[in-house]
């Protein structure tokens, strides 16, 4: 979690050192501010690893001394082939197009149409024909 600490907060690094050579070159505060508030949120997610990467062993990728074989092995499960994945994000899609004309109707059917995709993909592997049992 260093490496990816480290990558976060150098990107932070370079967005503010963009948005004070932009604030001062175009006098333009809009993008100034969005250039400080994506500092901000990288400086968010390298704080993040920072934190996490002092609580957990070091990986392979953290170690100068390591090798690739110490990478190896079984890094999880993961679904070969699942149609959820497009329907979440048909129902996000539909959630950004209802919140962008703030429909009320649309914006409860697109919450229930995540709900359900979401519920799907979760529990995908519990019922159904690829139920373990």
């Amino acid at each position: 979690m260093k490496v990816e600490a480290l990558i976060f907060n150098a990107l932070g690094v370079f967005c503010i050192v963009v948005a004070a050579v932009y604030g001062v070159w175009s006098r333009e505060p809009i993008g100034t501010t969005a250039l400080v508030l994506s500092g901000g949120l990288t400086f968010l997610v390298g704080g993040f690893f920072w934190f996490v990467s002092r609580r957990i062993d070091a990986r392979p990728e953290d170690r100068k001394d390591a090798d690739i074989a110490d990478g190896a092995g079984e890094l999880g499960f993961f679904s070969p082939g699942s149609y959820w994945p497009l329907g979440i994000a048909l129902s996000a899609g539909l959630m950004g197009l209802a919140l962008a004309f703030f429909y009320a109707w649309l914006i409860v059917l697109a919450g229930v149409a995540i709900l359900v995709t979401v519920g799907g993909l979760l529990f995908e592997y519990y019922v159904g024909q690829n139920a373990q049992g």
